[in-house]
């Protein structure tokens, strides 16, 4: 016999520690997702300081597209009306939603 051990996949030897909780396939440091999280964060800040200078339909479409506006890349992807009808209450309030279009181009930028 054979001394020899063929590993197919992944192998993980875990000698102490304490919440080690498995692999991480991610970027090392993370650093597209902490910018896609910031500009959500900022892109939701904005939204609510906009809001009372919103007509009340305004406001309800903002207050509900808030819940839509999560730190997932994919999810982000799919929701491109929610983005685009938060662009156009945006521009349709002029200067004061300046930020706001700003911010949603930011946001944009990181999802292409």
């Amino acid at each position: 016999m054979s001394d020899t051990t063929n590993n197919y996949g992944n192998v993980v030897n875990v000698n102490g520690g304490q919440g080690n909780v498995g692999i991480n396939y991610g970027t090392v440091g993370g650093t597209p997702d902490d910018r896609l999280r910031a500009a959500v964060e900022e892109l939701t800040r904005l939204l609510r300081d906009l809001r009372p200078h919103l007509s009340p339909e305004q406001a309800q479409t903002v207050d509900e597209a808030l819940p839509e506006l999560t730190p997932d890349r994919t999810a982000l992807r799919q929701r491109g009306l929610v983005l685009a009808s938060v662009a156009q209450i945006a521009a349709a309030v002029g200067a004061v939603g300046q930020p706001v279009v700003d911010a949603l181009g930011q946001l944009i930028a990181l999802l292409s």
